[in-house]
């Protein structure tokens, strides 16, 4: 397929309007295959505004007498307004950006063809291979092993090649845990908290089903994990379904770990909203966000209708509790919902920020989201097909990773000083798991994405992220090293909305700008002024 079989007409004349406090662009509007651009006039500014065509989320469009209007919503929760001249020209636009931001093969998209100046195609790819973390994990305890028995993607499809997993326990072993497990996705290790000596493990839900099978391999797997740790120590299973869920699924043929089957293994059930309930939390938000003329009273009334809070509330505490256990109970920590893709990587990976002072950094929190949600299987192909704009029924949509960008904002919030990286990190992986030019967030699992060659034809985020010119943005100044948990505290008056993200197009964003240029610049100065101190030894006279 040519994406010039899609575009109905090449360009038209056209006025931007693209927020309340923006000035109109006029000029030249034109379709290409990934793209839709506005060139202004020559008495214009020069800039040539740019918009991927796949962050379009959806399109409305209206026609009255000689002219048209197209009203664009996208996945970044902008809405932009395009008044054409020509109603045949507006038919025609939307009817091309309808067909070119729906496209589903993953190798027609733009990351296939972005080619920028400075970057090299397969740098960056390389920076947190799961042998990298195993190696840190080697130097603390020899009671753990790096695994290639999914060397094929044959026992998991939706796990990495390679996986840590108890010493004691070998591939054979593996191979049967993974067949009792949903999807193969046998119990892995997450992290390992050297402190402790404890670890976080995550899977997905046993296949025990109404007749309560067990697997001897997928107990002993367990059981090894609990040998290798300190003498003594205990377990607890954190599932993320209500008992009562749990208790359906097992009717399905999945279940829960039995008690007498595993012993020294305790299940806690923290019930996580997923899939549809958390899509829908999500649109009711954003449309309480973008209604500008509500009373106050009407907007604190959405404001806890939608729930969004509570889910955040909901989240955080159940990280704590995993985190808790493995600081000040010693034990170890599985945790797993159903699948394990969803909710179970945002307990897991919220836990690691909580205790782990490297996931706080710029390059640990980069390996943590590569290592806990795209290597882990998360399916963002699936679940960021849309964000809230959409008209489409959700399928498999759900903003499980918005949600957890939104507790790590948090935790950032409560915390100024622990995290290396500031909001803008925050929301440029929003952007981009959405819709990007990179292809890290590219396809459902590592199995995907090496069908795909992502790897070799598409550039790493992380490769654009780290340039120095784009550090400014994302750092946070006031960034001091903390080697402490981090607890936070989920109490109503502790949690906020994320104004930064939530109403960021619908106000206007330059002063919280002005203001962080202003800290980088108070920073920037200290550290000119430190340098330029003398030291005592040189102020000293000399004998």
């Amino acid at each position: 397929m040519e994406f010039s079989e899609l575009i109905r007409t090449g360009q038209a004349q056209a006025e931007l309007l693209r927020g309340p406090e923006m000035p109109p662009l006029r000029g030249t509007l034109c379709v290409t295959g990934h793209h839709l651009l506005l060139s202004p006039g020559p008495q214009a500014t020069p800039d040539l505004w740019l918009l991927l065509l796949r962050s379009v989320d959806s399109i409305e469009k209206r026609v009255a007498g000689d002219a048209g209007t197209i009203t664009l919503r996208c996945k970044d929760l902008r809405v932009l307004q395009l008044d054409i001249e020509g109603v045949e020209a507006t038919l025609d636009i939307a009817r091309s950006i309808e067909a070119l931001s729906s496209l589903e093969s993953v190798i027609t998209s733009f990351p296939f063809f972005y080619r920028p100046k400075g970057l090299r195609l397969g740098e960056s790819w390389h920076f947190h291979p799961p042998e990298r973390y195993y190696k840190r994990v080697a130097r603390e305890t020899r009671a753990w092993r790096l695994s290639e028995a999914n060397e094929d993607f044959s026992l998991c499809p939706s796990y990495p090649r390679a996986v840590i997993v108890p010493r004691a326990v070998d591939d054979d072993a593996l191979a049967r845990s993974a067949h009792f497990r949903q999807g193969g996705r046998f119990p892995v290790l997450s992290y390992y908290h050297a402190p402790s000596g404890t670890v976080l493990l995550r899977s997905s839900q046993p296949l025990t089903g109404p007749q309560k099978r067990r697997c001897a391999e997928d107990e002993e797997l367990l059981q090894a994990v609990l040998a290798g740790a300190r003498p003594g120590s205990r377990g607890f299973i954190v599932d993320t379904r209500s008992a009562q869920a749990a208790k359906q699924a097992r009717m399905t043929g999945g279940g829960t770990e039995a008690k007498s089957a595993y012993p020294g293994w305790k299940r806690l059930h923290r019930p996580l909203e997923r899939g549809r309930p958390l899509q829908e939390s999500f649109v009711h938000l954003v449309e309480a966000c973008g209604d500008l003329e509500q009373s106050m009273d009407r907007w604190l009334s959405r404001l806890d209708g939608c729930r969004w809070l509570s889910h955040v509330k909901e989240a955080l505490s159940t990280a704590c509790l995993a985190a808790q256990g493995m600081e000040w109970e010693g034990a170890c920590i599985l945790v797993h919902g159903a699948e394990g893709t969803d909710s179970t990587l945002l307990v897991t990976s919220l836990a690691q920020l909580i205790l782990d002072p490297l996931s706080r950094t710029m390059a640990g929190f980069q390996e943590l989201i590569e290592r806990e949600w795209i290597q882990a299987g998360h399916p963002f192909q699936l679940r960021c097909a849309h964000s809230a704009f959409s008209h489409t029924r959700p399928k498999h949509e759900a903003p499980i990773f918005l949600l957890f960008l939104d507790c790590v904002w948090q935790l950032g919030r409560q915390f100024p000083l622990s995290l290396e990286f500031g909001e803008g990190m925050l929301l440029a992986l929003f952007d981009h798991s959405y819709a990007s030019s990179f292809g890290t967030f590219l396809c459902n699992s590592e199995k995907e994405r090496c069908l795909c060659e992502v790897r070799t034809r598409t550039h790493s985020l992380w490769s654009g992220l780290n340039q120095p010119k784009e550090q400014r943005k994302l750092r946070n100044p006031l960034y001091a090293p903390n080697p402490l948990a981090i607890w936070p505290s989920v109490e109503p008056q502790s949690l906020q909305l994320w104004q930064g993200l939530f109403l960021r197009w619908t106000h206007p964003p330059e002063p919280s700008e002005v203001a962080w240029e202003k800290v980088w610049q108070i920073a920037t100065d200290q550290e000119k002024t430190e340098g330029s101190q003398p030291t005592d030894s040189a102020s000293e006279p000399q004998p």
